[in-house]
């Protein structure tokens, strides 16, 4: 697989970059990063920054990861929001235009203080205007088909625990109230039909200002109540089917923090449940893939999830043993440097919740949207940009321990999963900066031949895909593990010494 943040992927389109000012959040304007800026390092408050990659761009990019032998692209949220990173959905019915087609655009942008909420006619003519959403939603289904002629399977990310307050069940900064063809926000009438579906704290109060529940306490980010609305249920499953249906046949989604959705865990197993007859019987080959750190295996029990983003029993074992870093680059401890036993503790307790299928298919990660670059671990330097340059999560690094990492990854039980760059040796520190661009024209190239032969032996060694494993050999920064089918077998050895060794 090979994770895409779009915004930060490739610019293939132009016309659809958002403007500067085209919006207001969060206390302050959107920005456009000028094309010759593409490789600047991300600002510390950046969700609304945006460097303009789209899916125009990944479709051009489509040889390249073919080239690298990827099979599955799991995409961030692509559905329309206000944010670069866009777990903050406001509609998800459609792409949104930015990363998908504008094709009606009209209007000037207004000076401060023309609106009351301060948001340019602009966006709402782009971002809400039908011509705009349909084009978009055709082109996603253009661009699946052209994936699927390569083989190429596609992912997206569902986000339903909770929506953004732009979303136009609640419209909290009242862009939809004054767009054609969409009803009153729950934040903007009480008689709104989208009232019950967010747990207003005071409703003998009106109006009710940010009495909301928020997911974390985060008023920009309302928790769905699935609990008092079988009709915001049915319209959330309806979502589940339509991606996965015609004429997009997405061939999956990932959910983001499935654990947390609903207001109990009655409610949360309920939903999945029925996600995933929905879903299934809309596809029966979609992958349902949860986000979930701690014990899935509650959901794991052939009626909710298939997998889950392998933290536990991958991303952490690998980076302790590998660097001594937390997965943040939060924390170093000598103590777990090198730690075989720790290692294989790990791996094996963490890797029994997961079951034989689940871990088959389990997203085996090094780096991602929510954590530091595994490259920049290998500095063991702990450190976020909000109080170290990012200039320092390039000092330093340890390629050759980065290859260890993607050795095991390729070579480990479940399914290897690249966050876009890491092999092209893209750094950076945890959330923002590990959402750098891709350095096109500035590869490191040595390090993108090493993920095409790696990923190339992981494709043809049928042990590498289906086969058991083996623990061979654990000692200190020294650890072998064997996967074995009926007709063939592999060993991969990791030794993160700087000299060899000799084990019996």
């Amino acid at each position: 697989m090979y994770q895409i943040l779009v915004d930060r992927f490739y610019n293939g389109d132009k016309s659809n970059d958002v403007l500067d000012k085209e919006y207001f959040y969060i206390g302050d304007y959107s920005a456009r990063v000028p094309e010759e800026q593409w490789n600047k390092y991300p600002a510390q408050m950046g969700i609304r920054e945006f460097y303009g990659g789209d899916l125009q761009g990944v479709l051009d990019k489509l040889d390249y990861l073919e080239k690298l032998g990827i099979e599955a692209i799991y995409f961030n949220p692509l559905f329309v929001s206000p944010s670069n990173h866009k777990y903050d959905i406001q509609d998800y019915e459609y792409i949104d235009p930015h990363i998908g087609k504008i094709v009606y655009d009209e209007g000037e942008l207004l000076q401060d203080g023309k609106k009351e909420n301060r948001f340019a006619s602009r966006y709402i003519n782009r971002v809400t205007d039908k011509r705009n959403l349909e084009a978009s939603n055709a082109f996603f289904a253009k661009f699946i088909e052209e994936a699927h002629k390569r083989n190429i399977r596609v992912i997206i990310d569902g986000v339903f625990n909770h929506c953004g307050s732009f979303n136009k069940w609640l419209d909290k900064e009242r862009i939809y109230e004054e767009a054609e063809s969409y009803e009153k926000g729950a934040y903007v009438s009480e008689n709104s039909p989208y009232r019950n579906w967010f747990l207003f704290h005071d409703q003998s109060k009106w109006p009710y200002n940010n009495t909301y529940d928020g997911w974390w306490g985060h008023d920009t980010l309302p928790k769905l109540y699935y609990e008092n609305s079988q009709e915001l249920m049915e319209y959330i499953l309806s979502v589940g089917e339509k991606w996965v249906s015609a004429p997009f046949y997405a061939d999956g989604w990932r959910l983001d923090v499935a654990a947390d959705l609903g207001m109990s865990p009655e409610m949360n197993h309920r939903f999945w449940q029925e996600f995933r007859r929905r879903v299934k019987n809309a596809n029966p080959d979609a992958l349902i893939l949860a986000e979930q750190y701690g014990n899935p295996k509650p959901w794991l029990n052939g009626k909710e999830w298939d997998s889950v983003m392998n933290y536990d029993a991958f991303m952490e074992p690998v980076t302790w043993f590998l660097t001594g870093m937390e997965k943040h680059s939060d924390d170093f401890r000598m103590d777990m440097l090198g730690h075989a036993d720790n290692f294989w503790g790990a791996m094996k307790y963490n890797g029994a919740r997961l079951m034989g299928p689940a871990r088959m298919v389990a997203m085996n990660e090094l780096s991602n949207h929510d954590h530091s670059r595994f490259l920049t671990r290998t500095n063991r330097k702990v450190g976020r940009t909000n109080y170290m340059s990012p200039e320092m999560a390039e000092r330093d690094i340890n390629k050759a321990v980065f290859r260890e990492a993607v050795m095991i990854q390729m070579t480990w039980t479940g399914a290897p999963t690249v966050y876009y760059g890491d092999e092209a040796g893209v750094c950076g520190f945890t959330d923002p900066d590990n959402r750098r661009t891709y350095p096109w024209g500035h590869e490191d190239n040595d390090l993108v031949r090493f993920h095409q032969e790696i990923i190339k032996i992981h494709k043809s060694r049928p042990e590498l895909r289906t086969g058991s494993l083996k623990p061979i050999i654990g000692e200190f920064n020294l650890i072998a593990f064997g996967r074995f089918s009926d007709s063939s077998r592999t060993l991969t050895v990791i030794n993160n010494n700087d000299h060899e060794v000799t084990s019996s």
